[in-house]
């Protein structure tokens, strides 16, 4: 119960510290208006607000939300399946790491509004937000399962390799199983790196009925409190893209923990 008890304690100092934080974003927000003299860039918070509530009531801002949010799940898809094969490539063989290493740095270090720029020349622009995002994304994802693979207990490998070479057996029962914990990481923080991109990609291309272009027309018209609107519903999406898989394997977890202790 001590412990319980320290748990909760320590729980509720961090989401009081949290709120605290979000309260210091709040009035900074709200001072930087009055301290630039400029209250259409830096509108008050209650003009955020208003415009936060217009925009919710509106059908066509869930069909942009609807529109970015198959660009993130169609990049989060491509770059996850593009990083697992390459991750996996690189931590079988050091050739394969040593050969795409300098493509993953070139990737990892171009400036995004580069790479989506360089896309846009030599793609329709309707694909750009989904292959500026994948590309962004893939040496995140392949990293990540190349240390898992690094990792994996020499025991293991050794089993395999008396009985077969690397195959799709070998792939599934060994190095995927391995390397979820680090795909786990890697996926969450690439959801919110995804949307950040998608977004962007959006503006520059004008794509049709998405955030990006209603970013793109707020800005167009100074309509500064619906961007801060935009970029608090974008919040929202990281947060139920990235914090909701959380809760919902943490429940899981917890649920698998007293079932065995029932037992």
């Amino acid at each position: 119960m001590t412990q319980n008890k320290k748990n909760l304690k320590s729980k509720t100092i961090n989401f009081t510290a949290f709120c605290l934080g979000v309260a210091a974003i709040l009035l900074l927000v709200q001072a930087a208006g009055p301290l630039q003299g400029n209250r259409i860039v830096f509108p008050s918070i209650p003009e955020i607000w208003e415009a936060l509530v217009r925009l919710l009531s509106r059908g066509e801002t869930y069909a942009l939300i609807g529109t970015t949010m198959l660009h993130l799940l169609a990049v989060l898809a491509i770059s996850m399946a593009a990083g697992i094969l390459t991750g996996i490539a690189e931590g079988v063989s050091e050739k394969v790491y040593a050969f795409l290493r300098p493509l993953m740095i070139l990737i990892r270090t171009l400036p995004m509004i580069i790479l989506v720029i360089l896309v846009m020349t030599l793609l329709p622009y309707d694909r750009v937000p989904v292959v500026a995002g994948s590309l962004v994304l893939l040496p995140m994802i392949s990293e990540a399962v190349y240390e898992g693979c690094r990792n994996i207990e020499p025991e293991l490998l050794d089993v395999y390799r008396l009985n077969s070479g690397f195959n799709l057996t070998v792939m599934g029962n060994v190095y995927l199983p391995s390397v979820t914990g680090y795909l786990k990481q890697a996926f969450f923080n690439a959801a919110g790196m995804g949307l950040k991109v998608v977004v962007s990609a959006e503006y520059l291309v004008q794509a049709r009925k998405s955030l990006g272009k209603a970013v793109y027309s707020s800005s167009y018209y100074l309509e500064y409190a619906e961007i801060y609107a935009y970029a608090l519903i974008m919040i929202l999406l990281v947060v139920l893209t990235t914090e909701v898989p959380v809760m919902i394997i943490r429940l899981r977890e917890r649920k698998a923990g007293r079932g065995n202790a029932d037992r």
